[in-house]
């Protein structure tokens, strides 16, 4: 399941955007149920059980996924939660970009082999973020192979870090730390979802709602 669920999210995604996605305030909403989901698991079961291990300077590693996170989305222009400030009318293949966002993927698939809350949590979060990623590079002068080698590799790596870290023990003297700086990967990600998905930051009940739900769900699972 943790091999294959988050290439099926990033396939629907890229699937919805190439056949029926257009822009409208359905996309926000997918957002801020997924960044309320992924928020809720991080913070009920994910963090919680990282502190438990007793590990020394788990707090740092948190806050150092936190400043890693930013310093990703200074390079991708912020596309781990919607943004784009990639020029439609480059025709060069998006490296910074690309490697950003592979980087991001590939850490949120190491803690998830562990934890299948996590799992479902980083499904929900990669379908609105594929249908976003593939929808605006459909619509950049990219060629059609640079777009499907875009959209391959990335959906891979996901799959890539989980794999790794469950079959090999390549990363084992550092996954706790490595568990830590992805808490701090979700938590910049998810709160940044919830404060950006709202239009001027006024309060809107639909938002409000799907983020309820997403709550909810992550208390009843």
């Amino acid at each position: 399941m943790n091999i294959l669920l988050p290439v099926l999210a990033v396939l629907i995604g890229f699937g919805i955007s190439y056949f029926v996605y257009k822009k409208s305030v359905t996309i926000n909403l997918l957002l801020a149920f997924s960044g309320s989901f992924l928020l809720s698991v991080t913070v009920l079961e994910f963090l919680p059980a990282i502190y438990n291990t007793g590990t020394a300077s788990i707090g740092i590693f948190i806050l150092g996924g936190i400043l890693l996170q930013i310093i990703l989305e200074y390079l991708s222009g912020g596309a781990e939660h919607g943004h784009f400030h990639l020029s439609k009318k480059d025709t060069n293949f998006p490296y910074v970009l690309f490697m950003s966002l592979c980087i991001h993927a590939f850490l949120e698939g190491i803690p998830i082999d562990s934890n299948h809350h996590l799992l479902y949590a980083v499904i929900v979060h990669k379908v609105p973020i594929a249908i976003i990623i593939a929808s605006f590079l459909f619509n950049t002068r990219l060629s059609k192979t640079k777009i499907i080698v875009f959209l391959i590799i990335f959906g891979l790596m996901t799959p890539l870090g989980s794999y790794i870290q469950s079959n090999t023990k390549v990363l084992d003297p550092i996954v706790i730390y490595l568990d830590a700086i992805v808490i701090g990967i979700f938590l910049h990600v998810s709160t940044t979802i919830l404060f950006e998905s709202s239009k001027d930051h006024k309060f809107n009940i639909y938002k409000f709602g799907v983020i309820l739900l997403g709550i909810l769900l992550a208390l009843v699972l």
